[in-house]
């Protein structure tokens, strides 16, 4: 196991990419802080790892990473808890989809506030910690932070400027023996996220099937298949370990070549 006794928190880790990416954590050997607004299902899918992983390796809390005294207290329990701050993987993250003539202004401000303010409360708080013992600050981007969304601007705006973000943070603590990285996975066509709202919206947003939604995303995709949770673990693991000591500041694709289209 690659990343043996690390201690990591993960946001936004109650479902979906975040739970996958604290369970890939915990099989790689680490003690982890699952942290998300839903406290239910975070105490739940705590629960359900301690079971695996034991009660010892695996912790639930709730928070609103647009909270600065959540996040300071889930940081707080880091140290309290797993004795440090090894890894943080900064996954929280909305998606509010609508055409710039149309959008409403408070749900604009709303995804900036989470998907980029909420990343910076994340690393203000984790760099803090880290900044006396080192560590790796992962943070969960997107080919749209790469490139324009149609219809879409809110989110793009907000993942552009997350790297930004990224690679100011990774300057500043560069010699402070953390590395502050991103990732930008392409579209997880088979997640909850999409199955679930993005098809929807997407679909009304264009005027076409949801049918038609998922075929246009895979059409984009020269390795013809969607972005999997796995393919985004696997970069999680190699940031947070030390086969990755000379990467700082850099945003990696995970998009079976999308970004090329």
């Amino acid at each position: 196991m690659s990343l043996q006794d690390k201690r990591a928190v993960v946001t936004g880790a109650a479902q979906g990419l975040g739970l996958a990416i604290a369970e890939r954590l915990l099989k790689e050997g680490c003690r982890v802080i699952l942290a998300d607004l839903q406290e239910a299902s975070t105490q739940a899918a705590a629960q359900t790892l301690a079971k695996q992983y034991g009660a010892d390796r695996v912790f639930g809390m709730r928070c609103d990473v647009t909270s600065e005294p959540d996040v300071e207290g889930v940081v707080a329990q880091a140290v309290t808890r797993m004795g440090g701050l090894d890894v943080f993987v900064a996954n929280a993250g909305i998606l509010i989809a609508g055409a710039i003539t149309e959008f409403d202004v408070n749900k604009w401000r709303k995804v900036l506030e989470v998907n980029m303010v909420g990343q910076m409360i994340c690393m203000k708080h984790a760099l803090k910690v880290m900044e006396s013992s080192g560590g790796s600050f992962v943070q969960i981007n997107s080919k749209s932070g790469k490139k324009g969304s149609f219809k879409n601007s809110a989110y793009a705006a907000s993942k552009f400027g997350a790297i930004g973000l990224v690679q100011s943070a990774a300057l500043e603590m560069a010699e402070k023996g953390v590395r502050v990285n991103a990732i930008c996975p392409g579209n997880l066509l088979n997640s909850p996220l999409w199955t679930e709202s993005l098809f929807k919206q997407y679909a009304a947003n264009q005027g076409i099937t949801e049918a038609a939604v998922r075929k246009k995303y895979i059409d984009q995709v020269p390795m013809r298949r969607p972005c999997e949770y796995e393919d985004v673990c696997n970069v999680v693991v190699f940031l947070a370990s030390d086969q990755s000591s000379y990467m700082t500041g850099q945003a990696i694709n995970v998009t079976g070549g999308q970004e090329m289209r």
